[in-house]
């Protein structure tokens, strides 16, 4: 039982799988043959398989590739998904294109029986529609660590091996590879629960906080909000993708919405207003910020305390909002996943803007200390 959508990406199908952003979601592919490369350990983007059900046209009947460890239909067996294929993918897409991502199931074995008798159609989708909805569900919490841990620089990334800066990633679906993008720039990365409150980030004394992608509405997630809100009063540098964008949009006002059928796939365009440049980016969400896309605004939140923002980037296939930046504050956002497992790596600049903000953010502080003690 899922809210059933659709991901138009060729490749990084393990990847989709793994993504903690499905959760509660049927996904189907619109790329015809899925399964070719198997399944390896070095793939997955979280410790399991998060979609509620998996829909291809045509499953491979075999895996070939060197890395593969074992075949889909093993892995998606192994871990309790239920997939089906021999499904008219394309004409699925085209319905739930026109008509909106809705709630679907997929049912076999015992669960087409009941009593010893097989069960009606209605039957089935009165059980669908019993399901609850998408939107108002609060699932961060569903699918965050449990237990903070750290990602450490990598090897080499740091000139004298001390981390470049310290950041506090909030994770509410987070990826794998997110953190890594990071630590491959010399951050040292704290991945917190959901639940975490801004006195814990505090603690850690951070250049930056950074919030993840995950799943359900935004909504919905008030204390994600309330603890942006407590890091933008505090000024420390800000960085969110995709859920994390939403956040950012609610925190400083902003409404969001339900798209009719969303944005999924690896090969989305998307203009930065600030370069002019159309990425290539891959995507992954069902909901959209409510902002001014033309102009610098006032975020509406109590009077404009946090200022004026602008729509930083946009999506070219519909003109939905895929990034903010704020400009007095330091914080930015995108809609999208610059960390791009399994790519493209169009966007992979953002990390390093991120850095380059902290930086400038301590560069300002240390000039700030040092008029103080002049002063002094």
């Amino acid at each position: 039982m899922g809210e059933v959508v659709f991901n138009t990406g060729m490749t990084g199908y393990q990847e989709t799988l793994t993504d903690p952003s499905y959760h509660r979601q049927i996904v189907v592919m619109t790329a015809p043959h899925i399964g070719n490369t198997g399944v390896n350990d070095e793939d997955p983007e979280s410790g399991k398989i998060w979609v509620a059900g998996y829909v291809v046209r045509d499953a491979a009947r075999r895996a070939s590739s060197w890395r593969a460890r074992r075949t889909l239909d093993e892995e998606l067996a192994a871990q309790g998904v239920v997939g089906i294929s021999d499904v008219d993918t394309r004409a699925l897409t085209r319905h739930l294109r026109e008509l909106g991502v809705m709630r679907a199931g997929i049912f076999s074995g015992d669960a087409l029986v009941r009593d010893g008798y097989p069960r009606t159609v209605e039957d089935l989708v009165a059980e669908v529609k019993a399901a609850p909805a998408m939107a108002g569900a609060d699932l961060a919490r569903e699918v965050s660590t449990d237990e903070a841990y750290v990602v450490e620089p990598f090897e080499g990334s740091t000139p004298d091996g001390e981390p470049v800066a310290t950041v506090v990633a909030v994770d509410l679906g987070i990826k794998s590879m997110t953190p890594q993008r990071l630590a491959q720039r010399g951050v040292r990365v704290h991945v917190v629960p959901a639940s975490t409150t801004i006195e814990q980030i505090e603690a850690y004394a951070p250049d930056g906080v950074f919030f993840s992608n995950g799943p359900g509405d935004p909504g919905a997630a008030t204390h994600e909000v309330e603890l942006l809100r407590g890091v933008l009063d505090r000024g420390t540098p800000f960085f969110g993708i995709c859920f994390g964008n939403q956040i950012l949009g609610r925190a400083l006002g902003y409404g969001t919405y339900k798209l009719a059928y969303g944005h999924r796939g690896i090969n989305q365009p998307v203009m930065d207003r600030r370069t002019g440049k159309v990425e290539v980016t891959a995507h992954n969400h069902g909901f959209a910020v409510d902002a001014p896309l033309d102009g610098e605004s006032v975020a509406p939140h109590d009077g404009g305390r946090y200022g004026r923002v602008v729509v930083s980037h946009v999506g070219l296939n519909d003109q939905v909002v895929e990034g903010l930046e704020c400009l007095d504050l330091p914080a930015f956002s995108v809609q999208y996943h610059p960390e791009a497992a399994a790519g493209p790596h169009d966007a992979a600049y953002l990390f390093d803007r991120f850095v380059e903000l902290m930086a400038s953010r301590r560069s300002e502080g240390s000039e700030a200390a040092d008029q103080n003690t002049k002063e002094s």
